[in-house]
């Protein structure tokens, strides 16, 4: 017997929980003395027993966390996942110390919640967690030898239960040591090897599968589970969303993003070889007389492809087309034929002319002169019926720019086509050409005279001009700042909604095939068949555009969009202010021209107005000074 408990019987053991050894021993005392025997030991004999006792159940802790390797933050982990708070007391049977005080079949209620007599394997002073109870796989082997009893095999379950189960298990049963687990004297299990194979894989069985894009790599390495099975990460939804993804064979037209992509992907990394065959095979897929998605991975094809093996010669070429009459001509088709584009340009013009107001002498200096965005502004001045209306124009070009060429032959005969209707509008009708860098613009050079109602119009020009990444002089700021020396009445921008200035590769082309994969979309709703020529055209700029976006680099990259948040940031770092646009605007838009096509919304958000198709935002008008 151990010295100081002389109630004790050594034949019986210990076990953490109700029916322990003291509890037993008080309750035959308390028998004892009920039937009239007398209690030798003192109260400071019971004291030492019990400290003797806390040592005791804490040496019988050490030995069993050594033999499952039972690791605290592992435990402390698992538990907060299973019950959604600190580690819960943990109760072990007492089949494995020789007593038969707990019950060998105890389910899972035995691992996640103690009854109040249990001494916490943690914590010492436990705080009171709410029951729950999942099903684990059966006893083990080793689970018996120390008393953790495991309920019946589960049904099938959530995957984020089914993780933490392998969690729990793989913390309780993986013993890499060579140290061996010391046998226990006491009841065996009668669980054979054979039954404990079964039920791993039936566990394994009910995982879930794998994700499209997971990598072999990432499956786990088991002998008992079956091939092509792993874990899902992802919740129970998601991971049926993923299953039944995958069952579905994907569409060609997935098929060819997800390759394209894949071939983006390989020209960033400098893998040519890898792109070369993404894009041969997408060849096959691409046709430019098809629907949009099909001529959309033509254009970018072609854009991708311009960048595998480029050549000065192609270089060169590429370059003259993009800043060629034809392009030219090509682009303002687009601007007049798409509704993104007009309805833009229509709002930048009837911004010009509220800020003007009732003024007779207006100025209006324009950086990229479209007829059809002057030919509405003219009517819409003419609409005011202000008496002696005189309208001067002032197209700047740029000597250093590579559009100025084309520019520049083009805009005595657009000259001429507005003067014609603006003397049929009864307008005083003035138009010259000034040519001067952004360093050189200032009031004298281009004419501007006091009394004048001075408006700049910036739309689609800004994006062909150089910042700070391409040049030191940074030409797009300090044309800002010179545009704010003027003091106009009012800036109107207008711009793409689309990220191909400083982006790198992959994330240009991902925006760029969003962008104009919405404009070919839209192109085909809102167009018939008897615009077929005029859309071809407009597809045939717009392929360019795209093939110098994505498919150039450095200085050799004119087409240089931004979305409208750096615009704001660009415009208040030179000292505008904005002026907004409201709802006001939009309807006298769509009482000029006509509501909006199907598909097609004007939404007047924070100021501005944004041209969208089927929700995503293609053009953005602003208004500053």
């Amino acid at each position: 017997m151990e010295p100081g408990a002389p109630w004790r019987d050594p034949r019986q053991g210990y076990a953490y929980g109700v029916g322990s050894a003291l509890q037993m021993q008080l309750q035959q005392r308390a028998d004892a003395a009920a039937g009239g025997g007398v209690l030798k030991r003192s109260l400071g004999e019971l004291e030492r027993w019990q400290h003797q006792q806390q040592h005791h159940v804490a040496a019988q802790q050490a030995l069993y966390l050594r033999a499952v390797r039972q690791r605290t933050a592992a435990a402390a982990d698992i538990a907060a996942l299973l019950g959604g708070g600190p580690t819960q007391p943990l109760v072990l049977s007492g089949s494995s110390y020789g007593g038969g005080l707990a019950s060998p079949s105890s389910t899972l209620s035995s691992l996640t919640t103690a009854s109040r007599a249990a001494v916490p394997l943690m914590h010492p002073h436990p705080q009171p967690q709410p029951q729950r109870q999942v099903p684990l796989m059966t006893s083990s082997p080793q689970t018996q030898a120390f008393g953790l009893s495991r309920a019946p095999p589960p049904q099938p379950a959530a995957s984020s239960e089914l993780f933490i189960l392998q969690e729990l298990e793989k913390q309780l049963l993986d013993d890499d040591d060579d140290e061996p687990v010391a046998a226990m004297s006491g009841t065996g299990s009668a669980v054979t090897n054979s039954e404990w194979e079964e039920t791993i894989q039936q566990l394994n069985s009910i995982t879930a599968a794998p994700s499209p894009g997971l990598p072999a790599a990432a499956a786990p390495n088991n002998n008992n589970t079956n091939a092509g099975m792993t874990r899902s990460p992802s919740n129970s939804s998601s991971s049926t969303a993923s299953s039944s993804a995958s069952c579905s064979p994907p569409t060609p037209g997935a098929a060819s993003r997800q390759l394209l992509s894949e071939a983006a992907v390989a020209l960033a990394d400098g893998n040519h070889e890898a792109a070369a065959t993404h894009l041969a095979a997408l060849k096959r897929a691409a046709n430019q007389h098809g629907d949009a998605e099909q001529r959309l991975i033509a254009m970018m094809v072609g854009a991708l492809s311009s960048r595998i093996v480029p050549t000065a010669s192609a270089l060169a070429q590429h370059l003259a087309e993009l800043c060629g009459a034809e392009q030219r001509a090509g682009s303002q088709l687009l601007h007049d034929i798409s509704p993104c584009f007009r309805l833009a340009l229509h709002a930048a013009s009837v911004a010009i002319v509220e800020a003007v107001g009732d003024h007779r002498a207006i100025h209006l200096v324009d950086f990229d002169v479209s007829l059809q965005q002057h030919a509405a502004l003219i009517q819409y001045l003419a609409e005011r019926r202000v008496p002696g209306t005189s309208l001067k124009v002032t197209a700047v070009t740029d000597p250093g720019s590579p559009y100025t060429q084309s520019l520049s032959a083009t805009l005595t005969a657009i000259g001429e086509q507005l003067k014609q209707l603006a003397e049929r509008a009864g307008i005083e009708y003035r138009f010259k050409v000034v040519s001067c860098r952004a360093a050189e613009l200032d009031a004298s050079r281009l004419g501007c005279a006091p009394g004048e109602a001075l408006a700049v119009n910036l739309a689609f020009a800004l994006s062909h001009v150089p910042d700070e990444s391409v040049s030191p002089a940074n030409p797009r700021d300090e044309l800002l700042r010179r545009v704010r020396a003027l003091g106009p009445q009012v800036v109107a921008l207008v711009e793409q909604e689309l990220s191909t200035n400083t982006a790198p590769l992959t994330a240009r082309f991902t925006d760029a095939c969003a962008h104009y994969g919405a404009i070919l979309e839209s192109l085909d709703a809102t167009l018939g068949r008897e615009s077929a020529e005029k859309k071809a055209r407009a597809e045939a700029a717009l392929a360019k555009k795209a093939a110098n976006a994505v498919g150039r680099e450095g200085p050799d990259r004119l087409e240089r969009c931004e979305v409208f948040g750096k615009w704001r940031a660009r415009f208040g770092m030179a000292g505008f202010r904005p002026v907004a646009l409201g709802p006001s605007i939009a309807d006298q838009v769509a009482a000029r021209v006509g509501p909006a096509p199907p598909g097609i919304s004007v939404k007047a958000e924070n100021g501005v107005l944004r041209l969208c198709w089927m929700g995503r935002v293609v053009t953005v008008a602003s208004a500053w000074r």
